[in-house]
């Protein structure tokens, strides 16, 4: 279940990036698991990894596989990616085996090890079985290549529980010059990046520096995979990884700079929300936006603390205009002094609260024609200022119970 017919978009080839893909029948026979994803020795590379205490192996070593890159002047050439099993809460061993398809990879490509990244997305606690992800391997590289398919591809091939692959391309003018930025991406449930989005992969033709990359992928992220929830849970596995191939326009100036963070933030903004109408049991598509906050930070947890809230969810997807649980969640929020005569809800173009309590205007008719919608904006303002957030979420349904009750069997 899904909100909205998003087909895959047509991505164009980049100059020096190649991918591919195999069936290695990791958890499930005839579907693609693993991804490889190749990058010119001309690139630079930036990522951004989950928080989560439990990180995964494969986040433990790409981080320092990255950092051994910086260090030696190294290029990392190859993200190297499986589905099926997440490779997390295997301790040692876990470590032991991300290394080792790290190894496996560079041996063929007569590379170093550092500049292969590993991904791994699935069930947690489980061995990665490694017999089936280093024969899929030689398979992926085979099927190398720059084309729009293979981007499709390469994105059906890091799902678990999506319903469908997820991409997104832009195209700007920087001088006489265009710049193109493909992207994909995979998550459904388990939603709550708090640093990034579950599986990210995004690659301009662009030169940038990398102290400037590293800089433009966390500003986009924090204003794109940063504001999405599912169900207020923080994989293990999450990363975003932002790569330049070098081999089109240098971005430098200030103007440069603020054109190419546009279209990035485009990209990184499609890429999370396509996450969140696909969340899994998803049948709303859900915008918060408060407004007059004494920070964004305080915006944004107002934002989260109704997106996360179950009553507020079960409400969405019962079209049930039940606009207290919105209040109270509001109420709840961490917000000092907290002056509720202040606080304005609409829910799309319906005044819910106004002046502490129900607006008159408000009719039960007219709520409950909103909240039959498929997208759904809930506009807070707080009266306090004049920062603001937007966070997107989906609502809570029967499947949402089903999919995680069933994910191992």
């Amino acid at each position: 279940m899904a909100v909205g017919n998003l087909p895959f978009p047509e991505l164009p080839p980049l100059n020096g990036v190649r991918l591919g893909s195999a069936m290695a029948g990791i958890k499930k026979p005839d579907r693609r698991d693993v991804v490889v994803i190749e990058l010119p020795d001309t690139a630079t590379v930036a990522g951004v990894f989950t928080r989560n205490a439990f990180c995964a192996a494969p986040v433990i070593v790409a981080k320092a596989h990255l950092e051994e890159c910086a260090s030696a002047a190294r290029v990392p050439r190859y993200w190297l990616v499986n589905t099926g099993n997440a490779n997390a809460g295997t301790g040692a061993s876990g470590l032991q085996d991300a290394y080792a398809s790290c190894e496996a990879l560079a041996e063929q490509m007569g590379i170093d090890k550092s500049q292969i990244l590993p991904f791994s997305t699935g069930v947690i606690g489980e061995p990665l079985p490694m017999a089936r992800l280093l024969a899929g391997i030689p398979s992926a590289l085979g099927s190398l290549t720059d084309t729009s398919l293979a981007w499709q591809q390469a994105g059906e091939g890091i799902l678990t529980t999506d319903t469908r692959a997820k991409g997104a391309t832009v195209t700007v003018s920087i001088g006489d010059q265009q710049v193109t930025i493909n992207g994909i991406t995979k998550g459904s449930g388990m939603i709550k990046p708090n640093m990034a989005t579950m599986l990210g992969f995004v690659v301009t033709d662009a030169a940038i520096e990398q102290s400037l990359l590293v800089s433009l992928l966390r500003e986009t992220v924090d204003r794109s995979f940063n504001c999405i929830t599912v169900d207020s849970d923080t994989s293990t596995n999450d990363a975003c990884m932002l790569a330049a191939t070098g081999t089109g326009v240098r971005i430098e100036s200030e103007e440069q700079v603020a054109t190419f963070r546009n279209a990035l933030q485009r990209v990184m903004t499609e890429l999370a929300q396509a996450i969140i109408r696909d969340g899994e049991g998803a049948t709303k598509f859900v915008t918060l936006q408060v407004n007059q906050a004494t920070t964004r930070q305080e915006a944004l947890d107002v934002a989260f603390t109704v997106a996360h809230s179950p009553l507020v969810k079960t409400a969405l997807y019962a079209s049930d205009a039940n606009w207290g649980r919105i209040l109270a969640a509001v109420g709840r929020a961490p917000v000092e002094a907290f002056d509720v005569d202040q606080v304005v809800i609409d829910l799309g173009d319906v005044r819910l609260v106004e002046n502490g309590g129900r607006a008159d205007s408000y009719t039960e008719a007219a709520g409950s024609a909103v909240m039959a919608q498929d997208e759904i904006i809930i506009r807070i303002n707080l009266g306090r200022g004049e920062e603001s957030a937007t966070v997107w979420t989906s609502d809570l349904s029967h499947d949402y119970v089903t999919i995680n009750a069933d994910y191992r069997s």
